[in-house]
């Protein structure tokens, strides 16, 4: 039985690592200059202006959530805060280590470049397996991921709630759209590569009683109507695109 009748699902705002990555990758660098975990990368100034314009969206929407559940990691508790802090309130707020992001292993703070040129053996084994397979030696792959959302969605779903909030990473909200509309390996991939989550973005999807179906994908109307900065960051840089 699906209590849920409609979800929103928000990737937290630009963090440094997102800075830091996209500026690696752009420099031709092999190593993602970041000293610390993961878990404690916090959002950049501009991620901090695009949480907040996040709480113009839920405080302007025909009805907010009643229940939220976030990553546990600091940019996606961060986003949530600043997003609510002038009075767009959310009865209950959890906090799921089922949402973190993606954990790459082995290939952590690599570029693309970095993982060609330290670990050629994992970028064949990428190409071999293919995107949604691939598991760095310490990490998780798509699949493993989507294996912890199954068990969050089995939670979730039942929520004595119509209408609830997830703010995590942009594979967690990618790999949730597929698994509530029903994509199979080869349609994710496709949507993946022609689909990027923004920073700070909703994507809602709606319950009609018997399907999800996707209403809205990497929405930032709500940025662009508080002239918030449009960041476009594609996810963890482990291997080359494709």
């Amino acid at each position: 039985m699906v209590s849920l009748k409609e979800l929103w699902l928000v990737r937290h705002g630009e963090s440094v690592g997102n800075v830091a990555a996209t500026g690696a990758e752009v420099a031709g660098e092999e190593v993602i200059a970041l000293a610390m975990r993961d878990a404690d990368v916090p959002l950049s100034d501009t991620g901090v202006e695009q949480a907040r314009a996040l709480g113009a969206a839920l405080r302007e929407a025909d009805e907010l959530p009643q229940i939220a559940w976030l990553s546990p990691y600091l940019r996606a508790q961060q986003t949530f805060a600043l997003s609510v802090e002038h009075g767009a309130a959310v009865d209950r707020v959890l906090t799921d280590e089922r949402l973190r992001d993606r954990e790459l292993g082995i290939l952590d703070l690599l570029t693309w470049r970095g993982v060609a040129a330290r670990h050629p053996e994992e970028a064949e084994r990428r190409a071999r397996l293919g995107k949604y397979y691939h598991r760095p030696p310490g990490g998780e792959s798509w699949a493993d991921v989507a294996l912890r959302l199954r068990s969050f969605l089995r939670d979730a779903l039942d929520a004595d709630a119509r209408v609830g909030l997830v703010v995590a990473h942009d594979a967690v909200v990618m790999l949730l759209v597929s698994l509530l509309t029903g994509m199979d390996e080869p349609h994710l991939v496709e949507f993946a590569a022609a689909h990027t989550v923004l920073n700070a973005s909703v994507t809602r999807l709606r319950f009609d009683g018997t399907r999800w179906h996707l209403v809205d994908f990497s929405d930032v109307r709500h940025l662009e109507q508080l002239g918030a900065e449009i960041t476009v960051h594609p996810g963890s840089p482990d291997v080359q695109p494709g």
